[in-house]
């Protein structure tokens, strides 16, 4: 019983903190020292998911080559941060299991690569008219009629479609990046943490508010690292299609108990994207804006200078 009293006492002054803007790095201390220890790599799709498909290129070779380039380029950023790949060579894992292995690594933050894709506009234009015959009654009735119908080409061009885009999960989504959060408390309580409310009743008003809270400090934390990431891209030219939230849930952003984003880098459905996500100096022009972007995220992440912001919701 006393122990129950304990734990019920020590999450309380949790929550309390976290419902606090001035004690806020109280919890984070007690809990999850601010610093960024684990960084987690996911390039989409890979083995016998393409992914999308550009004129000469597949997404899945794309994801790989861009992200073995910006696990270099944030190893040689941050050499203290350990750097964990889901995939380095073209496998296919299921996304519950790429989630899993986030969550194993104990990530700190979560980075998923993909190539966006628009399909092609469809055209087609009267290109004169043909004799078509029909028929109508039966039997000694039958009659034959002919009537002058129009004919079509048809063709398609590429979506103009371009530009990159940054989501994290949907705000209405919350309650899939809670169960994650309950699933993986390991990831940010540390054990002495783990031992206070160790008995404490999973299902109490206060567990579930502290779920609740750490779940919306995680999305603040994607949100501001999603919108930076844009602004990095729009910095060396790149057409932005801005941050946004996803409607219809990606499951690898809820199911990893961590901040997490996923990075449209371009269409590969369009000749010019395409192209620029398939040389080497495009692909290191990205790597190095979402490390510049990691840069300002870790910055705020130490002095926990987070900015309150909300991506549009798609």
């Amino acid at each position: 019983m006393h122990k129950k009293i304990a734990a019920s006492f020590y999450l309380f002054l949790i929550v309390l903190c976290f419902t606090s803007f001035r004690t806020a790095p109280a919890i984070i201390t007690a809990a999850k020292q601010n610093t960024l220890r684990t960084i987690v790599i996911d390039a989409g799709h890979g083995g016998q998911d393409f992914g999308a498909k550009g004129s000469y290129s597949y997404e899945k070779n794309v994801t790989l080559a861009i992200a073995l380039k910006l696990q270099a380029t944030l190893q040689q950023a941050f050499p203290d941060v350990k750097i964990v790949m889901t995939r380095t060579t073209d496998v296919f894992d299921n996304p519950r299991v790429k989630a899993q292995k986030a969550n194993d690594a104990h990530g700190d933050l979560f980075l998923c690569i993909h190539c966006n894709s628009a399909p092609a506009i469809k055209h087609s234009e009267q290109t004169g008219y043909k004799t078509q015959t029909y028929y109508t009654g039966k039997g000694k009735k039958k009659k034959k009629h002919t009537k002058q119908v129009p004919t079509y080409r048809y063709w398609s061009t590429p979506n103009p479609a371009s530009g990159t885009e940054t989501y994290i999960w949907a705000a209405d989504r919350n309650d899939n990046k809670e169960v994650a959060m309950q699933e993986n408390e390991s990831l940010y309580m540390d054990s002495n943490l783990a031992k206070q409310i160790g008995d404490f009743d999973p299902g109490a008003p206060e567990t579930k508010m502290y779920y609740s809270l750490k779940t919306q400090q995680y999305f603040q934390r994607s949100a501001n690292l999603a919108l930076d990431v844009e602004n990095e891209f729009i910095k060396i030219g790149r057409t932005s299609r801005e941050a946004k939230q996803r409607g219809v849930g990606i499951w690898v952003l809820q199911a990893t108990a961590m901040p997490s984003i996923l990075v449209e880098t371009g269409f590969i459905s369009n000749p010019d994207d395409e192209d620029y996500i398939n040389s080497v100096d495009g692909q290191q022009q990205i790597c190095n804006a979402i490390t510049n972007a990691v840069q300002h995220y870790k910055n705020a992440l130490e002095t926990n200078s987070f900015q309150t912001v909300s991506p549009d919701s798609q």
